[in-house]
């Protein structure tokens, strides 16, 4: 009898853990073809003006115009970028499934420990809003599950943003700029780095790939570098919508919303063929995930 009670509690204890996972899944069964293109959920934007935003400067967040509950990315551009410049990354992961606010920063010189506060002031506001019974994104944001990217000096203060906030589920840091990787030693987020090989403002050895290597091995982590490409490879124009798109998206889907159909394309065939292909230079793992 024992023996069969202990039986049912690990049973219902795995019932209960994937039920959990279950829940957060969004959309279709992912295949290489649809994550390479807008997903299958149909969006709208929000206009936010530097008067409504609060420690950041405004943006536009994006979000599934679908019923039920999405976790939260906010995402910053580089050193003298606007918002428009990552437009790309609010319109692909919103169709995939979550709400997005893509900032203007207060001001375009802000270096990346004032982004990263501004990330997580764009995430507060962006629950807010979804918790206000006025607004547009009322019952769709989940406040419990949020994530970080950003370009540049934006991806600086998306390494700092995970360093100092553990309560982040994922990390998308892009052509990373930042004076030091000491405090990234501390990170527990999952973090997903993209770099650009032929980078001359934030060279990859100097920045992305010491930034990579200082992330504990215990800490979920990744990085995948662009062959021949210049710091903006991950921004609107850079023209590697597919391949980091496909590696966004998944990541995002794997610890923000804890789905493992996502899996493959982060460790295994699916992404092997992916960082084999000649649009790749480089890449790093610990997988499995």
């Amino acid at each position: 009898m024992k023996f069969r009670l202990a039986k049912l509690a690990v049973l219902s204890c795995a019932l209960a853990s994937a039920s959990a996972f279950a829940q957060y899944q969004k959309g279709p069964d992912p295949t290489t073809s649809s994550l390479e293109r807008a997903g299958s959920f149909a969006t709208r934007t929000i206009s936010v003006s530097s008067l409504a935003a609060s420690g950041f400067g405004g943006g536009r967040i994006y979000y599934p115009t679908a019923s039920g509950s999405y976790g939260v990315i906010a995402v910053s551009p580089g050193y003298t970028g606007t918002a428009s410049t990552m437009y790309f990354w609010g319109e692909r992961l919103s169709s995939h499934g979550f709400v997005v606010i893509v900032i203007e920063t207060n001001t375009l010189l802000d270096q990346p420990g004032s982004r990263a506060n501004q990330l997580m002031a764009a995430l507060n506001y962006t629950v807010s809003q979804g918790n206000s019974r006025t607004s547009a994104l009322y019952g769709k944001v989940d406040g419990n599950r949020r994530g970080v990217a950003g370009h540049s000096m934006g991806g600086g203060g998306t390494l700092i943003a995970a360093a100092d906030n553990a309560s982040l589920k994922a990390a998308v840091p892009m052509a990373p700029w930042n004076l030091s990787s000491l405090s990234f030693r501390g990170i527990r987020v999952p973090t997903m780095i993209f770099g650009c090989q032929s980078d001359a403002i934030a060279p990859v050895n100097t920045h992305a790939v010491p930034f990579y290597n200082a992330i504990p091995s215990s800490t979920k982590k990744g990085y995948v570098e662009m062959r021949l490409d210049d710091h903006f490879c991950v921004m609107n124009g850079g023209g590697h919508y597919e391949t980091l798109g496909k590696l966004g998206i998944s990541w995002f889907k794997r610890f923000i919303d804890e789905d493992t159909r996502y899996s493959k394309f982060l460790c295994g065939t699916e992404y092997n063929a992916t960082v084999r292909s000649t649009e790749v230079s480089d890449s790093k793992n610990n997988c499995p995930y």
